[in-house]
């Protein structure tokens, strides 16, 4: 009966990241139709996806902590209430101005996605954590995949601008069935928020697997945001898709939401280390035969799809790790990895408008590939180190990464 209500539990919670997170994708298929609503460039429509993911950014650092020191339910409810406000807000933006400041709002209220996943490790027993994080994980995961077909063709139906009032209403329902199902649990830290703050930098500074582990991430996630920013474009431009075309090819993507729950799986086995690797030299490798190859959408397609298993795997093998490092800390580390991963999305978004600009699609995926590699190297530093603890030949007992 508890193994039946905790995967009814997981459950919610995989739809609840999933619909939360979408909020910051709905604008990427979308940016040649906001570009013509406004009078504005490719390149300044760009700029919605990196204000969104910045808004994002600031979630992580100032909302998120909050996880570890007030009740999680409230925390998860009042904010999407919030997330509600904004979605309308930019719904009916009169001005390009306005509809970016309000879409740094959305991207700040929608962390709810990442109050929820350390819950979920939280309420799950060990030896089953990996596979709980994995099928939050898959919701999310989902949530970001789907969200540009959903924004495509409910824009193809109804304009740009509904998607936004769609996902509002979606933000209360959320926050009644989130305030009905989800258990109370009491925080684990009561020093108050400004030393919730500093510890932050603590384990920052501690945790060497933790910032080797969002380093590499942030790499997997820069490559996949240069991918799926500027492909819309590339769709439009050299393909003559139109908006329900493009809605179709991203559905194609949804197809790496089966990473979630294996890199779980493989995790809970202890096979994650090597896993990791591999998945770094996938995606550089997968965006340089998007870049050869892009006058076939097919190739493009299955591009699109070894991406984001790539990148959503290795972001449940990095979060199995981390969780067990500090495990009464478990948002504030989440807040740490989370924060790493879309400063590199963000930083990744801006610099794909400014080279798309200048060097199209190509250039974007040559880009793009470069990003997973520094990941790879970084990896390789973290099996060196384990290796040379495993032998002893390292003073201090270090974690695996």
């Amino acid at each position: 009966m508890h193994q039946r209500s905790n995967r009814g539990l997981t459950l919610v919670l995989a739809v609840a990241c999933g619909l939360t997170v979408a909020n910051l994708y709905y604008s990427q298929p979308l940016l040649d139709l906001i570009a013509g609503s406004f009078g504005v460039s490719q390149g300044a429509a760009t700029v919605v996806v990196t204000l969104t993911q910045v808004g994002y950014v600031i979630g992580l650092l100032f909302l998120l902590p909050l996880g570890d020191l007030l009740e999680s339910r409230t925390l998860a409810t009042r904010t999407l209430v919030a997330t509600a406000v904004a979605l309308l807000l930019t719904a009916v933006s009169p001005v390009f101005g306005l509809f970016l400041a309000v879409s740094v709002l959305v991207g700040i209220t929608s962390v709810v996605a990442q109050v929820l996943v350390p819950l979920a490790a939280d309420l799950a027993p060990p030896e089953q954590r990996g596979r709980s994080v994995g099928r939050v994980m898959s919701g999310l995961v989902l949530g970001i995949l789907l969200a540009r077909t959903v924004s495509s063709l409910v824009a193809d139906l109804l304009g740009w601008r509904a998607i936004y009032f769609i996902s509002a209403a979606l933000m209360l329902v959320l926050a009644v069935v989130l305030r009905w199902v989800v258990p109370e649990r009491p925080p684990g830290h009561t020093a108050g928020y400004r030393s919730l703050l500093a510890s932050m930098a603590a384990l920052v500074r501690e945790e060497p697997v933790l910032r080797r582990r969002a380093l590499c991430q942030a790499t997997m996630f820069g490559a996949f945001t240069a991918f799926w920013t500027a492909i819309a474009y590339e769709l439009i431009d050299e393909h003559g898709f139109s908006q329900g075309q493009i809605a179709v090819f991203a559905l194609i993507g949804a197809g790496g939401a089966v990473a979630a729950p294996l890199g779980g799986r493989f995790a809970d086995r202890g096979r994650g280390r090597a896993l990791s690797g591999v998945m770094l030299l996938l995606s550089s490798v997968t965006l340089l035969a998007a870049g050869i190859g892009h006058r076939s959408v097919v190739l493009l397609a299955v591009a699109g799809v070894l991406l984001d298993f790539a990148v959503q795997c290795h972001q449940v093998l990095g979060q199995h790790v981390v969780f067990a490092l500090r495990p009464g800390a478990r948002a504030r580390v989440n807040t740490v990895y989370m924060t790493t991963i879309f400063v590199g999305g963000a930083l990744s978004s801006a610099i794909t408008g400014v080279v798309h600009e200048a060097y199209g699609w190509t250039g974007v995926c040559a880009f793009g590939a470069v990003l997973p590699l520094i990941g790879l190297a970084l990896w390789a530093r973290g099996e060196w180190i384990a290796k040379r603890a495993d032998q002893g030949t390292v003073s201090t007992i270090l974690p695996r990464a």
